[in-house]
């Protein structure tokens, strides 16, 4: 009888690593939930640290550029309005290039994209070229690194779809934790330009050889299987809704959501300068409250592998409610600091959780141009917020209007998320 030689380790660990920088994988090795699943997860985290600073870094430099361009709080605000709008559109349009080329080069395209836009708002003379900048480069540049980078990694996941996403989602709010407490540091140096110039070089020299280790792409018969009803656990989910129908109510749930989301997370740090706080405080808040937006975002996606994306949204949505109402009487240094964790707990999985929506009930093949859409108006949602906060503190010359206005939107989306539920139903799979 032969010996049969198994495998070494140092074989096993070269096979892997061929197989992480190899654009093709070995015979017979798995795809779904696989060891290169999880790696390609924490490759998209780094990334999505690196490629949203721009999302973050315009709130942090809001009250610098407004005294030192002598304007108005609500024109301010506008390069975080364009910057939205570009991080929208480029969602969609991003999204549609990721399901057709895979994500590497739209990835490289963002990488440049963000260092070009972070080099020439540094070198902005007026508060209307660095809003034409942070929205033509900067906002769809981070754009590829939220919406289309979601909808290529849940691809690689079947079982734990939910808590991938929401990991791949947290990169975004590790960056919101990251970067205001590195800018704030350079600012208080160097000003808010050379901060600027900081980010343009790390987004360029991390983020372009990291994009090649995302190369390798998942065959379409492996997309088409694992949508399939005999691929799921032991219940599909069904609703009695169109699919064209679906897609226009999460867009309209995506655009109140985050309208009310906005208030908090775009004004914070203008905020607590205004109560005499200081902008290193308000900076600090946006970080803590971002931190427990990646505890909820993580919370949230586990909850979503067992309940499904709606009830988590609808959860979601009715906790960041209760938190928008805790603003309105508690003003006080700690008292901001602690009701500011209570609303990055709160929040935190509710955009995420779109994405789980759309993989429950939509077609796979479509899954980036369909979580882009509904991206996009979340951030046109963050985008309409951030300006009618800034609007209406001009009008009222206080944020508690403003914070009115935000919970009268949330209550919105969490009549949506109801009427889904009621629609919803399930149905069992072949192999139950």
């Amino acid at each position: 009888m032969e010996n049969q030689q198994k495998p070494s380790p140092c074989s096993r660990e070269r096979a892997f690593l061929l197989s992480i920088f190899s654009s093709q994988s070995l015979p017979g090795t798995p795809y779904l939930d696989s060891g290169y699943s999880w790696v390609r997860l924490c490759v998209s985290v780094l990334i999505s640290l690196v490629g949203s600073a721009g999302m973050w870094a315009v709130v942090v430099v809001l009250p610098a550029v407004q005294e030192e361009f002598g304007i108005d709080r609500s024109e301010a605000s506008i390069p975080y309005t364009t910057t939205m709008i570009g991080f929208a559109l480029g969602n969609f349009v991003f999204g549609r290039l990721v399901d057709r080329f895979g994500i590497v080069l739209p990835m490289i395209v963002s990488a440049l994209m963000l260092g070009a836009g972070f080099a020439l708002g540094s070198l902005s003379g007026n508060v209307w070229i660095f809003a034409a900048v942070q929205g033509i480069l900067i906002g769809s540049g981070s754009a590829v690194t939220f919406g289309p980078l979601i909808a290529d990694l849940s691809h690689w996941f079947e079982r734990n779809r939910g808590i991938a996403v929401a990991a791949a989602a947290s990169g975004n709010y590790l960056a919101g934790t990251f970067w205001p407490l590195v800018l704030k540091e350079v600012m208080a140096s160097d000003g808010w330009r050379d901060a600027y110039m900081l980010v343009a070089v790390v987004s360029v020299c991390v983020m372009i050889p990291v994009a090649f280790l995302l190369k390798k792409r998942i065959p379409a018969h492996v997309v088409d299987i694992s949508s399939a009803p005999d691929a799921l656990p032991v219940t599909k989910r069904r609703i009695d809704i169109s699919p064209r129908a679906l897609q226009i109510l999460l867009c309209i749930a995506g655009i109140s959501c985050c309208v009310a989301m906005s208030m908090p997370q775009v004004h914070i740090v203008a905020y607590c300068a205004d109560l005499g706080f200081g902008v290193s405080a308000g900076a600090e808040m946006l970080s803590i409250m971002l931190a427990g937006g990646i505890v909820s975002r993580l919370l949230s996606g586990f909850l979503a592998d067992r309940i499904g994306g709606v009830r988590t949204v609808l959860l979601g949505s009715f906790l960041q409610c209760l938190a928008l109402f805790l603003y309105i009487p508690f003003n006080g240094l700690a008292s901001l600091y602690i009701v500011s964790l209570v609303f990055g707990l709160s929040q935190g999985g509710i955009v995420p959780s779109y994405a789980i929506i759309v993989r429950e009930y939509l077609p796979a093949k479509e899954a980036g141009e369909r979580v882009g859409l509904v991206i996009m108006m979340t951030v046109v949602g963050m985008a309409l917020g951030g300006w009618i906060s800034g609007l209406i503190y001009d009008l009222t010359g206080s944020y508690q209007a403003a914070f009115i206005n935000g919970i009268a939107w949330n209550m919105l989306n969490m009549g949506i998320m109801a009427l889904l539920l009621w629609r919803t139903g399930e149905r069992r799979t072949a192999n139950a």
